[in-house]
């Protein structure tokens, strides 16, 4: 089954996705990779799912404000939808030009650990309705941002942010989720490096940056 996904085509150009639970670290680490980049004169796009285009943006204030609990086939779909138009209207057209690189915050690992793990579909279930054009594209790295269930809370909790859909879960929920990127990040050890977030951020940045080298074009 996996063998039938595949990474962007043109020469010189990088697809990377940032995963983790809430509280981990992304949009941070998200910035200095795209000021990383940028310094070395490549052409930057960051994205976010769901969202992303007006269609996934609408798409992601329907999910993440309901007020009503959505059938897990339902968000899956609803998620897949976004990825889909994000991937045909703005990342695969980016990445025709050598030299350029698509930064997503979040992407495929999420579907497997929320709706695959956490709201019990199955991995097997999403890893088949990936199959599909343009659906089967893989990043070429992923950076998964691993801490803890109480960090995550202790962050939510500082923030002090309206909890979204997601947000306002049951820690049992949370913890399958975890329990979900850290299952996928075995499954796909060549394209996701998972990193201990835990540490500093100075210090995760200092994790990514030293990857990103050996495989920027």
């Amino acid at each position: 089954m996996i063998n039938k996904y595949r990474n962007p085509e043109t020469p010189g150009s990088l697809f990377l996705s940032l995963e983790g639970i809430e509280g981990s670290g992304k949009s941070t680490q998200i910035k200095e990779i795209e000021t990383f980049v940028k310094n070395k004169g490549m052409r930057v796009i960051t994205l976010r799912e769901p969202g992303g285009t007006v269609f996934g943006e609408k798409l992601r204030e329907a999910i993440l404000h309901s007020q009503t609990a959505l059938h897990p086939l339902a968000e899956c779909h609803l998620f897949l939808a976004s990825r889909a138009q994000l991937l045909n209207e703005k990342i695969l057209p980016f990445l025709l030009e050598p030299g350029s690189v698509v930064i997503l915050d979040r992407y495929i690992d999420s579907t497997l650990a929320y709706q695959g793990k956490a709201r019990g579909l199955g991995y097997d279930t999403i890893l088949t309705l990936h199959q599909h054009d343009p659906l089967n594209l893989l990043p070429h790295r992923t950076y998964f941002l691993d801490i803890g269930l109480k960090t995550s809370m202790d962050r939510q909790n500082t923030r002090g942010n309206k909890k979204d859909y997601f947000e306002s879960q049951k820690q049992e929920f949370y913890q399958k989720l975890l329990d979900g990127y850290r299952e996928v990040a075995g499954m796909f050890p060549q394209r996701i490096l998972k990193i201990d977030a835990e540490k500093s951020p100075v210090e995760v940045t200092k994790s990514i940056i030293s990857d990103l080298e050996k495989i920027l074009p």
